[in-house]
């Protein structure tokens, strides 16, 4: 059951709280304890000036990494790993401060930091959060993507082949996931994070280490909904097709239309539907 797994040992994106579990209507209870999904802000400093705090599932120092360069490179601060010099932990939390991880970066240029709006502040559900007018919310990237037709019948493959790898979701039952795949339904890569937008920073920064960017002959299957900040950062990184097992925003449509991408919508059950670019999808 998801929620209520007892073996596996915490690691740093687990957590094991108490909890007092009620059955048969509240008719009994028992005390144990449960692996939760954690989440713990990330602050970056771009040479040792604070820039950005992430509210994300760490998973280790690799995973922090390709959130980072993933966030910068979707907010346009960098276009290729290089640009960031060295990511440095800093440990100077006060005694009293929450429980999290600060990391210093030093870019090439102390200038292209100044893309990020100070001080960002990215909440676990909102990768908007922390933008401080409306004029700073445009979405950058292209307007005319790459990527060929596909069937019906890849987009229901990958999405299945995505939630059998969410091994910390299966756990947790508290995270969201991004998985890109390639053409043909092959995964390129999956993360998973208590942010749905932080998964998908993950994701680009991966493929941005893999020097495999754009991904405009790639595919990208989300496990919830689709807001603003998904269809911003796949802009970016010149995503054409995502698809998804939740519903979309008014707005997310409307950008996804304007950048060329085909965004898809409740795809379960044999059904989904197709808001933009609906010529990408057909039988084969």
């Amino acid at each position: 059951m998801v929620g209520f797994a007892e073996n596996p040992q915490p690691g740093p994106d687990l957590a094991r709280m108490s909890v007092v579990r009620l059955a048969q209507m509240g008719a009994s209870h028992t005390s144990c304890t449960d692996l939760v999904a954690v989440e713990a802000p990330l602050e970056i400093r771009l040479h040792g000036r604070p820039a950005a705090v992430l509210m994300r599932t760490p998973g280790g120092f690799a995973q922090d990494r390709e959130l980072i360069l993933g966030f910068l490179f979707c907010e346009g601060v960098i276009n290729q790993p290089g640009q960031v010099l060295d990511i440095e932990q800093v440990a100077d939390l006060p005694p009293d401060a929450m429980e999290g991880t600060v990391v210093d970066l030093r870019l090439d240029t102390p200038s292209r930091g100044r893309g990020i709006d100070r001080f960002f502040y990215s909440t676990s559900s909102c990768g908007a959060c922390g933008k401080r007018s409306i004029q700073s919310l445009a979405v950058g990237g292209g307007t005319h993507l790459g990527g060929g037709k596909v069937a019906p019948a890849l987009i229901f493959e990958i999405l299945a082949d995505a939630r059998n790898h969410q091994t910390l979701f299966s756990q947790t039952g508290g995270v969201h996931a991004s998985g890109l795949y390639s053409a043909t339904g092959v995964l390129v890569a999956l993360r998973e994070d208590v942010g749905r937008h932080n998964a998908l920073d993950k994701v680009i920064g991966a493929s941005l280490l893999a020097g495999i960017l754009p991904l405009s002959g790639h595919l990208l299957a989300i496990s919830g909904r689709v807001g603003y900040e998904i269809i911003q950062k796949a802009a970016m990184a010149a995503i054409p097709i995502i698809a998804a097992v939740g519903a979309p925003t008014s707005l997310a449509i409307k950008l996804a239309e304007e950048h060329g991408i085909t965004l898809i919508g409740f795809a379960r059950n044999g059904g989904m539907n197709v808001y933009s670019h609906p010529g990408r999808v057909c039988e084969s």
